[in-house]
């Protein structure tokens, strides 16, 4: 797993709080330049406390298309869910309806993207109050909360086409 280490978000008063997005990508190999992957969640620190920001994270998440837990969507195959990956110039601009932020990506994620043509983004209900913005995330913390079972099973999944500035 590597991992730039950068956190973006986009601040809301809203029940779900500020929205954190970090991304990550598997180890490469000699066929592939491994697996990007884009995390959205919230702190937890929404007006209305975490368990509020976690109903509203859910509500949210199911009101663009999505479901949680239950299966992967793939975005060049399921159609009417509103949400879109710009990928360029070392970041990646995640478009969903609640939330719009560009995350700086490493060169190695980008490649990845680039290379698979997709991205593996999963939107936690599960708040992550210890990852914030501008504090550097350690690999082995990553590593524990996206593989933690109820997170994952607690999480929308989508596989987002990479979409680039066409020049």
């Amino acid at each position: 797993m590597t991992t730039s280490n950068v956190v973006s978000s986009a601040r809301s008063a809203s029940p779900l709080g500020t929205l954190t997005v970090i991304p990550w990508s598997s180890e490469p190999s000699a066929e592939s330049a491994g697996t990007p992957f884009l995390m959205a969640y919230s702190l937890g620190d929404g007006r209305d406390g975490p368990e509020a920001g976690q109903q509203a994270m859910r509500a949210a998440l199911e009101a663009m298309g999505l479901s949680v837990g239950d299966r992967l969507f793939d975005l060049e195959r399921d159609a009417g869910i509103n949400a879109s990956l710009l990928v360029e110039g070392g970041s990646a601009v995640l478009s969903l309806p609640f939330l719009k932020v560009q995350c700086p990506v490493p060169d190695e994620w980008q490649a990845a993207a680039r290379e698979s043509g997709k991205v593996y983004l999963i939107c936690s209900v599960r708040p992550w109050p210890e990852a914030v913005p501008g504090r550097p995330v350690e690999e082995a913390r990553l590593r524990a909360f996206v593989s933690d079972e109820e997170m994952l099973a607690d999480s929308a999944h989508v596989l987002m086409p990479v979409r680039r500035v066409q020049g």
